[in-house]
Formats: structure tokens, C-alpha cells, sequence
């Protein structure tokens, strides 16, 4: 492994554009919150989903991440707080929900494209390779190259945004107002659903500390760059939102066609054009941005035993873990053929576990080292603590929960995610066999 010293590291700007990427990329797929939620439930979920799942969230990335700025984040802290064990636990479950989430983006990709070639659908797995192979490729050239491509990417992904937003608020001056909120009418599977749609476009602020030792002062820019990203995001996602309210778009032609339709809608086809080559754009950043953060943790898994010893190589020039790239590269190749909603189910799910072992490390480190420096501490005591990670740990039940009570295809879509959270302990236990000197940290 390189000092940090040697690696190229990535500046507070591009960091916010990763960031941006990693966690939202525009608001391409909450085109079906209008659809689960209506007119007077969309923007109270959208807005209070995030306070309760990704305010925790943040701050804890926050805290841990001043404490250990290292390559593998949130892997490396539950193995510090937890054990070998709950580290295992935390990078596989984390890889299984990353594949999934990769294998989201070409898809979405080709669907967007479609609005310009709609004979594109059929070749959707040969495009979807192309797309997975060719981030593979700027991945391995390093984080700079793919810091700068994202800075690129989200110019081209809000600009279309902004321009819809200021083009219907012209539109709408003399009538502007936001729907009385309200849950009323709303039945339990729905609302699950539209819990797992804003928790999926919000979620990922653990990822973007996987490769910290490559990125300038890492405690100060992460700060800025996760409080800029997290407020770009929500104020993206509330004026989308609002502004297919305010047009009386049909929620189900959102939901199939997408926000090209409300671009058509607003602008005409110009508009509806620029909006879909910005949802092209987002799906190659998303694409590129958790890819860069997924393949440092089986790198450093390898580097302490846990996975084969190859998955830790790093390019001779680039110094990235380009063996890792290419594996989760093959393992997301034979994951897109699944559906957008059964794979959204999967992803929160697994993801959601995950964080729950950072949530409890963040609590055990604050009781047993408690005067460890922590450059950026939440201001609240181990009980205050306890009673704020309640929340978004209630949310992810409701949403399990809805999705559970949802569709025959929802439902396989929890279980196989309950199956892939099971397949960790299997793992382990395979690991144990093969290196008997990991039963003493096993707990």
C-alpha cells in the first residue's frame, strides 16, 4: 500500500461533486414518490425522511471519520469498535448492497437514453456492459480523474434541473403554492414504498470515507464537502418535486417516462431532451462515484486476511486496487436484469444493516474511549445519542415493513435481501475453517 503522501488526492470541490454522486446524482428516481405518496404526502416524506435517516447519518460519518481518516472508513471503524467479526460483517454487507446499487445505473442509463433512441431498449444489456467496463477503466486511472469527470457530470445533470425549475415557476407565478400536507389516504405498503424511494436517493454518506487517505485534509473537507453536498441535494430534490405538483403531470407518466416527460411538459421537447441527457449524465456519475468507493473496501479486507490476498494488488502506475474493480465490475455485469423496484427493496435493506453497525460503534467508541480526539464530535451525550439513532432505525422498520406487506415481487425482493444479510454469517464461517487463528475476535 502506498504512503499517503504518495497517492494524487482529490480537492474540497471535486470531493463535493463525488459526494454528490455517491448520494443522489439529481433527482433521476424519485420519479415514483408522486405515485406512492400523492400531491399532499410526496414533499412531507421527502422532506422529513431525510432529517430522520440522513441527519443521523451524516453526523456519525462525521465524528468516526475525524477519528480514523482511513482508507476502508466504515469498515475499518466497526472492525476497530466491534471486531473482526462485525468488520466482516459490515464490508460484505456493504459489497452485496453496492453490487445491487450499481447494477441500478445502466438501466436507468438506457432508459433516459431511449428518449432520444427508443430501439436502444433493446440492446439494453450490451450498453449497460459498456457503460460498466468503461467506468471500470477511468476507475482505475485513479480518484482525480474520477473526481474531475464528476465535477463535469453534475454541471451537466443540475443545468437542465434549473432550467425546469425557473422555466415553471415563471410559468406558475400567479399561482404558486405548495399542497396542504398530509398522509391521509395513503395505505401502509405505499407509504413504504415511498420510505424506500427517498431513503434510496439519500442514501450512501458512509461510502464517500472509503478512501479518505486520498483526499486533501480529510477532516475539513469532508465537513464542508458533506454539509454543501447535503444541501444541494434536499433543495434539488423539494423544487423537482414541487414543480410536478404544480404542473398536474400524471404521476403514473412520471413514474414509467420519467422527468424528461415533465421537461416535454414544461419546455417542449427541447426541455424534455436536456432533462433526459441530464439523467445520462447522472446515472455514469452515480455509476462512477460508488464504484470508486466500493472498491477500496475489499482492498483493505484482503490486506487483513478476510478476502483473497489478490484483491489488495494495486496498478503498477495508477496505484489503484484495480483487481477489486474489475471483480465488482464482473459481479455488477450479471446483476442488471433485475427491476428497478425490486432492486431498490434490496438495497436499502442490505445498506440500512450496515449502517446500524456504524451507528452501534459510534455508541460503544463514545463509552469505552471517550477522551479519544475527535475533531468534529456530535453534540450530544451516550444517551442523547442513543434516543436520535432510534430514528432512522424506526424508519427503516416502517419501510421493511411496507415493503413486506406490498406486492408478491416486493416481498421476494425483502426476503432475498433478509438471504444476502443471512449469507455473511455463512461467509464467516467459511473464513473461520480456513483461518482457525480468527476465533479469538470472532465476537
Amino acid at each position: 500500500m502506498p504512503s499517503a503522501a504518495a497517492l494524487k488526492k482529490i480537492r474540497p470541490i471535486q470531493l463535493i461533486a463525488v459526494i454528490f454522486f455517491t448520494v443522489s446524482g439529481g433527482p433521476y428516481g424519485l420519479e415514483p414518490l408522486l405515485s406512492y405518496a400523492g400531491d399532499h404526502g410526496a414533499l412531507l416524506i421527502l422532506l422529513f425522511t431525510p432529517l430522520l435517516w440522513d441527519v443521523p447519518a451524516i453526523f456519525t460519518v462525521m465524528e468516526l471519520n475525524s477519528m480514523m481518516p482511513v482508507t476502508g472508513g466504515y469498515y475499518k471503524w466497526v472492525k476497530y469498535a466491534l471486531g473482526t467479526r462485525w468488520g466482516f460483517y459490515e464490508g460484505w454487507w456493504t459489497w452485496l448492497y453496492t453490487f445491487v446499487d450499481l447494477a441500478i445505473y445502466p438501466v436507468l442509463f438506457v432508459q433516459y437514453a431511449s428518449f432520444f433512441f427508443p430501439g436502444l431498449l433493446q440492446y439494453q444489456v450490451p450498453v449497460c456492459l459498456l457503460i460498466i467496463w468503461a467506468s471500470a477503466g477511468l476507475n482505475i486511472l485513479g480518484i482525480v480523474p474520477v473526481g474531475k469527470v464528476s465535477l463535469f457530470l453534475s454541471a451537466a445533470v443540475l443545468a437542465p434541473v434549473i432550467v425546469l425549475v425557473v422555466l415553471a415557476i415563471y410559468q406558475h407565478s400567479g399561482s404558486l403554492a405548495v399542497p396542504a400536507p398530509s398522509l391521509k389516504g395513503i395505505s401502509f405498503p405505499s407509504f413504504g414504498m415511498a420510505l424506500y424511494t427517498v431513503m434510496w436517493n439519500c442514501l450512501g454518506w458512509d461510502n464517500i470515507t472509503t478512501y479518505a487517505e486520498e483526499v486533501e485534509k480529510p477532516v475539513r473537507s469532508y465537513k464542508v464537502s458533506m454539509i454543501t453536498a447535503f444541501v444541494l441535494v434536499m433543495v434539488v430534490y423539494f423544487f423537482i418535486t414541487w414543480v410536478a405538483q404544480q404542473s398536474g403531470i400524471n404521476h403514473d407518466t412520471l413514474t414509467n417516462d420519467g422527468f424528461p416527460a415533465l421537461g416535454v411538459l414544461i419546455g417542449g421537447q427541447w426541455l424534455g431532451i436536456a432533462v433526459a441527457a441530464g439523467g445520462m449524465a447522472s446515472t455514469l456519475g452515480i455509476y462512477a462515484a460508488v464504484l470508486l468507493s466500493v472498491s477500496r473496501v475489499p482492498q483493505v479486507m484482503s490486506e487483513d486476511n478476510l478476502l483473497p490476498a489478490g484483491l489488495n494488488r494495486l496498478h503498477r502506475r495508477f496505484k489503484t486496487p484495480y483487481i477489486s474493480i474489475i471483480i465488482c465490475s464482473l459481479v455488477v455485469s450479471l446483476m442488471i436484469l433485475w427491476t428497478f423496484a425490486d432492486l431498490l427493496i434490496i438495497d436499502v435493506t442490505v445498506y440500512g444493516a450496515g449502517l446500524s453497525l456504524e451507528y452501534i460503534s459510534l455508541i460503544k467508541l463514545r463509552i469505552k474511549e471517550p477522551h479519544k480526539i475527535r475533531p468534529f464530535r456530535v453534540p450530544l451525550d451516550v444517551t442523547g445519542l442513543c434516543l436520535v439513532l432510534l430514528l432512522p432505525f424506526i424508519v427503516y422498520i416502517v419501510a421493511l415493513g411496507g415493503a413486506f406487506s406490498s406486492t408478491p415481487e416486493a416481498l421476494k425482493a425483502a426476503v432475498f435481501a433478509i438471504g444476502a444479510l443471512l449469507s455473511a454469517e455463512i461467509a464467516w464461517r467459511i473464513i473461520l475453517i480456513s483461518r482457525p487463528h480468527l476465533k479469538r475476535d470472532k465476537l
